[in-house]
C-alpha cells in the first residue's frame, strides 16, 4: 500500500494571501502547505482520493495521479470540496461516473453546489465535458468495498458538526477532528500509518491541537503518525524536532509506502 499526500494545510493554505510572517516566507519547501488531500493506492492497484481541495488539480500534476477509482469525502467544508471539478480529466476517461462516498449531508451539499456533477439532466453541449460523478451515501461504522479495497468510515466530531475518518486496511486518515471518542479509537487500533490533523498548539474549538493529537496517536498506538492540516504558525523543521519518535509532520508530495514490510518515505 502507498499513502501520497496531496496537501497539507489548513482552510487558508501557507503561505496564507498577505501574511508577512517568517513561516509564510520560508523558503523550506515543506512549509508550502496546500488544502488537505491524499491519495490512498492498495497493492492491487486501486486508488481511492480523500477530498477534493481548491488545488487539486496542481496537486494531482505535481505527483503524477494517473487515475483514481473513487473520491472519498470527510465532510462539506469548502476545503474539501471546492476542487471537484477537476474530476474532469478522469472522469471524461471513464464509460461510468466516477464513485463520490460520503454522509448523506456531504453528498447534498455537494449535489446542492455542483449539480451539473451528479445530475444525469444536465448533460453537456455536444463537443464539450463535464465532471460526471455517483453519489454513495455511507453510513459510520459499515465497511464498504471499493474494487478491492475494503474501507471503513469512522465518525468523529468536528465542533458542531462531525466528519468522516477513512481506515483502509494499515493506513487511517483523520482530518478536521476536534476530538477521537473511543469507539473511534477502537476502530483505528492496528493501523500501521495514523494521519492526523494537528491545527496548533493552542486548544481549538474545532481541531485537535498539536498536543491533543499526540496524546490520541500515543493511545491509538501506529507506527507511524503524521500530523496535518497545519497552519503558518509552525515551521515543519521546529516541529518535527520537538515531536515524540514515531510522530511526524507530514507535507506536500510526502510519499509512504512499503506498508507491507518496513515503512519508508520519499520526496
Amino acid at each position: 500500500m502507498k499513502l501520497t499526500f496531496l496537501g497539507t494545510g489548513t482552510s487558508f493554505g501557507v503561505p496564507q494571501v498577505a501574511c508577512p510572517c517568517v513561516v509564510c516566507h520560508s523558503s523550506d519547501p515543506r512549509d508550502k502547505r496546500s488544502r488537505c488531500g491524499a491519495v490512498i493506492e492498495t497493492d492491487d492497484g486501486t486508488r481511492l482520493l480523500i477530498d477534493t481541495p481548491p488545488e487539486l488539480r496542481l496537486q494531482l500534476v505535481a505527483n503524477d495521479v494517473q487515475h483514481i477509482d473513487a473520491v472519498l469525502y470527510t465532510h462539506e467544508h469548502a476545503d474539501h470540496i471546492h476542487g471537484i471539478d477537476d474530476l474532469r480529466a478522469y472522469t471524461m476517461r471513464r464509460d461510468t461516473p466516477l464513485p463520490l462516498y460520503g454522509s448523506r449531508e456531504t453528498l447534498a451539499t455537494i449535489a446542492a453546489r455542483f449539480p451539473y456533477i451528479v445530475d444525469d439532466r444536465l448533460q453537456p453541449l455536444p463537443g464539450t465535458t463535464k465532471p460526471q460523478g455517483v453519489m454513495v451515501p455511507v453510513t459510520p461504522g459499515v465497511p464498504f468495498r471499493v474494487r478491492n479495497a475494503n474501507v471503513m468510515p469512522i465518525l468523529v466530531p468536528h465542533g458542531r458538526t462531525e466528519v468522516l475518518a477513512f481506515r483502509v486496511g494499515v493506513i487511517a486518515y483523520v482530518t478536521d477532528a476536534k476530538t477521537i471518542p473511543d469507539d473511534a479509537i477502537a476502530a483505528l487500533r492496528g493501523v500501521r500509518v495514523l494521519v492526523l490533523n494537528a491545527l496548533l498548539h493552542k486548544a481549538h474549538p474545532t481541531h485537535l491541537s498539536i498536543s491533543e493529537a499526540v496524546a490520541v496517536a500515543q493511545r491509538i498506538g501506529a507506527e507511524r503518525t503524521f500530523l496535518t492540516h497545519l497552519t503558518h504558525e509552525s515551521f515543519h523543521a521546529e516541529l518535527a524536532a520537538e515531536l515524540p519518535v514515531g510522530i511526524s509532520p507530514a507535507y506536500d508530495g510526502l510519499v509512504v509506502s512499503d506498508l507491507s514490510s518496513d515503512l519508508s518515505t520519499d520526496r
